[in-house]
């Protein structure tokens, strides 16, 4: 009884200190979006066809829009919407090629490297002075020249769809 009577300052201040931490949460959620949920609540996307003249790698289209709804989806509040909504993206992929990017002593290629562009057009119904129109978004993969693209073709272009889906988000609605 003698030490809690000496005590008693540390034990209540340990006490109320313990209720306040318990009672109290804070608790933040970042996704990098800067969304006017009041002035914002649709978002609608034009399917991104595939139109680059150096190769067509058939399942890239459908990946890429794939990709895009999901991460607007999935970082968002938006409503998805089939037109007109409050954001609305549209473009197409403009360009997917391979290149060699170094030559060894034998005169082959040692590395080549996998290019992606992605043209868009963003229109913001609730701001018209973040719209823009044909801002071009890339990515490049390097990979082995002795393998072939077939091996490493889905994994690289996995890659680079997850690089520009996130540049066309922070450059519509992160707003860094």
């Amino acid at each position: 009884m003698d030490l809690i009577k000496k005590h008693w300052k540390t034990i209540l201040l340990s006490s109320l200190a313990l209720c306040v931490a318990t009672a109290c949460t804070v608790s933040y959620k970042f996704n990098g979006a800067s969304i006017n949920y009041d002035k914002v609540k649709t978002i609608s996307f034009e399917n991104f066809p595939n139109r680059s003249a150096a190769f067509v790698w058939g399942p890239m289209e459908s990946m890429f829009n794939t990709e895009l709804q999901d991460k607007y989806m999935q970082q968002t509040r938006l409503k998805q919407v089939r037109q007109a909504g409050d954001l609305e993206l549209s473009g197409e992929i403009t360009n997917y090629d391979a290149y060699n990017k170094g030559v060894g002593s034998d005169g082959f290629s040692t590395m080549a490297e996998l290019r992606m562009t992605v043209s868009v057009t963003f229109v913001n119904n609730s701001n018209h002075a973040e719209d823009f129109s044909n801002r071009q978004f890339s990515a490049s993969r390097e990979y082995e020249a002795s393998q072939q693209l077939a091996n490493v073709q889905e994994s690289l272009v996995t890659e680079m769809i997850e690089e520009i889906v996130d540049q066309i988000f922070n450059a519509t609605v992160a707003n860094w």
